[in-house]
């Protein structure tokens, strides 16, 4: 009976479409579920299948939901409920598509969840610039030397149960040797769970000071002029893929070579060499509808650190960052995103190597080639995209797996306005963006494609009338 049941409700699975929104899908399953029990204002979920998870276990995608067995729901919110619950299976970013179907008898609904899994592992050849982003790397006289090679291999979905296992080996201009484990959460609830790691980095060359806004190189042919290496293990408590509170501790070394600590004696505020221990807590709650490109929902995150000194020279450090974010759809392919985030740090001193703002992971678009330091920025970034084309899923020739012959095209034409400020208590005088008020405006073409890859080129007129475009690997906002 249940096998007979299975192919019934294959067959009604839907082929997953780029094209389809959530607002077609709950339609959907609310006319079936009226068609089927339309005399029953109530309904009770008799059982919960999965189909599809030849990897995974299903005891990870249970601990997502938040309806089980026995449970009594309004036939009026059903739809809704059951869409909100396949979205978070798909954040899960284990699946190419998450279906849902439903039979109800007598009141009595049965739930399938059918999942087409990914390909979990990925040996990928390093061969990257050894810069901030490809702007900086243009900058460099010396660019075709300033280059990284090696192997990144990346284990998702490790024994079924949506761990990750990321190792790293490095070589070129930058050596660095990592293994990283992240277990989301152990147990039948998946509340709890484990993140660790090591690593080691050392360089042929340093940024050891900002110039007319930008980084000054110093690169050393018999050494190494920087080197670090740490160690950091966590805990998560999870209440389901959409929040998630990590604690974080880490122990670091780090050592800087004579000619740096001669060029700039602030880069460790005097020592050559500094250990530290960090403690992290965030945590986030992230409601977007997908979480590679979203068009709707919100996402906020919360974090502070506390950094103490085991070497003497540098007062302990406290950051507070934070960040809101939220996604609108204006109708037809019209959708509208803003996000502020900002920073906080507080300490006595602060060495040039910790007094990062703008220029590495947040940044106003368009001043790509600046970099602001300072103890405290804030940052404001919208913009509006329209659905220009999606061309669905497009079949590869001569690949017989599903898990790779399927490619997603869909491409957004975008706009966006950014503005933002770091205040600095000392700046030199050859440096005039800190305690500035920096704009930008601009016009991209984003790309949404394989395993959740978002290309972005974008034409950008900053606050100082400079013009210039822009390659990305990730949604900007």
């Amino acid at each position: 009976m249940l096998v007979c049941l299975l192919s019934v409700l294959l067959s009604c699975l839907p082929a997953p479409k780029a094209t389809s929104t959530d607002t077609l899908r709950v339609s959907s399953l609310d006319s079936l579920v009226r068609a089927q029990c339309p005399e029953y204002a109530t309904l009770r979920v008799a059982t919960i299948l999965f189909v599809g998870n030849e990897v995974t276990k299903e005891r990870v995608l249970r601990a997502e939901l938040d309806i089980h067995e026995g449970d009594t729901l309004p036939a009026t919110s059903l739809a809704k409920r059951l869409e909100a619950n396949r979205r978070r299976i798909f954040n899960l970013q284990l699946f190419h598509s998450v279906g849902i179907q439903t039979v109800c008898r007598n009141g009595d609904i049965t739930i399938l969840f059918g999942v087409q899994e990914r390909w979990y592992l990925f040996p990928v050849p390093i061969f990257s610039l050894a810069d901030r982003n490809f702007r900086s790397w243009l900058d460099r006289r010396d660019r075709w030397q300033r280059v990284d090679y090696g192997l990144h291999v990346v284990r998702s979905n490790f024994r079924g149960r949506n761990e990750q296992v990321t190792a790293n080996l490095q070589l070129g201009f930058n050596k660095k040797y990592e293994l990283f484990y992240e277990a989301p959460g152990y147990g039948r609830r998946r509340r709890v769970g484990f993140g660790g790691g090591v690593s080691y980095y050392r360089s042929r060359a340093l940024d050891y000071d900002v110039v007319s806004d930008r980084l000054v190189n110093f690169r050393e042919h018999d050494i190494y002029p920087i080197e670090r290496q740490y160690v950091t293990a966590g805990v998560r408590w999870r209440h389901t893929v959409q929040r998630l509170t990590a604690f974080d501790v880490s122990y670091h070394q780090e050592r800087i070579s004579d000619s740096i600590q001669k060029l700039n004696p602030d880069f460790f505020l005097g020592p050559s060499r500094r250990r530290y221990v960090e403690f992290g807590l965030t945590t986030t709650l992230n409601r977007r509808n997908t979480f590679a490109y979203p068009l709707t929902g919100r996402y906020v995150q919360v974090g502070v650190a506390y950094r103490a000194f085991l070497t003497s020279g540098s007062p302990n450090i406290t950051v507070a960052r934070a960040q809101y974010s939220q996604y609108f759809a204006l109708g037809g392919d019209f959708y509208y995103n803003f996000s502020l985030q900002g920073q906080l740090r507080f300490a006595e001193r602060v060495a040039y190597a910790d007094n990062r703002a703008f220029g590495y992971d947040a940044l106003v678009r368009g001043y790509d080639r600046y970099v602001i330091n300072g103890r405290h920025y804030g940052l404001v970034q919208q913009g509006v995209s329209y659905r220009l084309l999606d061309a669905g899923r497009l079949k590869l020739g001569g690949l017989n797996n599903p898990k790779l012959n399927s490619i997603p095209l869909v491409f957004y034409l975008n706009t966006f306005v950014d503005a933002g400020y770091v205040a600095s208590r000392s700046v030199a005088a050859n440096n005039r963006l800190p305690n500035q008020l920096l704009s930008a405006v601009g016009v991209g073409l984003h790309l949404v494609t394989y395993y959740d890859r978002v290309l972005t080129m974008e034409y950008t007129l900053n606050g100082l009338g400079q013009r210039g475009f822009f390659f990305r690997t990730e949604f900007p906002i």
